[in-house]
């Protein structure tokens, strides 16, 4: 069941809940994932951020296997290149048969940010791929910027960007910051600003930099109007921690029964998240 997210983020739109993109660069997170997904009848979102796709694995590989899992599942999973910042790695991700692709083009002013990601929609028209695009910027907990109100989204261009562009889904900036938050911080959302926006546009919104950032905020941003919910760290340290209990325990574990073992213990962080998102029960 190889989906676009166009059609996912559409029904959760309507029934007013989120689907979870977890971030994931190899086999074993993204059968993980899938597997999380099978277990809570969800629907799933294989997110490839562009760096790793640089530095690890490019579109051309990971493509078949998330395609090959995924026509063995029983739930609709979407493949999206996460922050695509560069032209040819977004067109060669489309090629290679990713089935979305997110535009971060928040580099420019918004005239460039429209004309930028309005590209990416002509072209992925061809290939029935959805895109989903951003307004405002985001920042960073690994060297301290985190997000600023001065790079929160505007409601009157996120309207003019949703409608000039035609994206699929529209990630925004109203409070979450990518990476890890220090212990005991959690980030205050700005609910108001999202209502503005999900009044404006109508359409699928995107909470990037999910990880850490509290029950209540993410069920508060759900009712608000968030469709797309985006973890990568809380993912990865699951899997962090599985390894470091393992060898831990068996200093010299067989790297194969380790990795399995991975696999095995992050599925449930990925369960927690579908069921927060309230995307549960929600496949077809």
């Amino acid at each position: 069941m190889y989906v676009s997210m166009k059609e996912m983020l559409k029904k959760a739109n309507e029934g007013y809940y989120a689907v979870m993109a977890i971030n994931c660069f190899n086999l074993e997170t993204i059968r993980a994932v899938i597997t999380a997904a099978e277990l809570e009848k969800a629907p799933i979102i294989i997110n490839i951020v562009q760096d790793h796709l640089v530095s690890h694995c490019d579109s051309g590989l990971i493509a078949p296997v998330v395609k090959i899992l995924a026509e063995r599942a029983d739930v609709e999973v979407a493949l999206n290149l996460d922050h695509g910042t560069e032209y040819e790695y977004l067109t060669q991700a489309i090629i290679n048969g990713f089935s979305s692709v997110m535009v971060d083009a928040s580099r420019y002013d918004l005239r460039g940010n429209i004309e930028f990601s309005k590209k990416i929609v002509e072209f992925a028209k061809e290939y029935n791929v959805s895109v989903e695009g951003e307004i405002g910027c985001m920042g960073t907990n690994e060297d301290g910027s985190f997000t600023q109100t001065a790079m929160y989204s505007d409601p009157d261009e996120a309207k003019l960007f949703a409608e000039e562009t035609g994206v699929d889904a529209l990630a925004i900036s109203f409070g979450s910051s990518h990476g890890n938050y220090p212990d005991g911080m959690v980030p205050k959302f700005d609910f108001r600003r999202l209502k503005a926006i999900k009044d404006n546009t109508k359409v699928p919104l995107v909470l990037h930099g999910g990880s850490g950032s509290g029950e209540e905020n993410i069920l508060q941003a759900v009712q608000f109007g968030i469709n797309k919910i985006n973890v990568g760290c809380d993912f990865f340290n699951a899997c962090t921690e599985s390894t470091k209990a393992q060898l831990k325990e068996i200093p010299d574990k067989n790297y194969f029964e380790l990795i399995h073992q991975v696999e095995e213990d992050s599925i449930e962080k990925v369960r927690y998240y579908i069921r927060l998102a309230g995307s549960n029960d929600k496949s077809i």
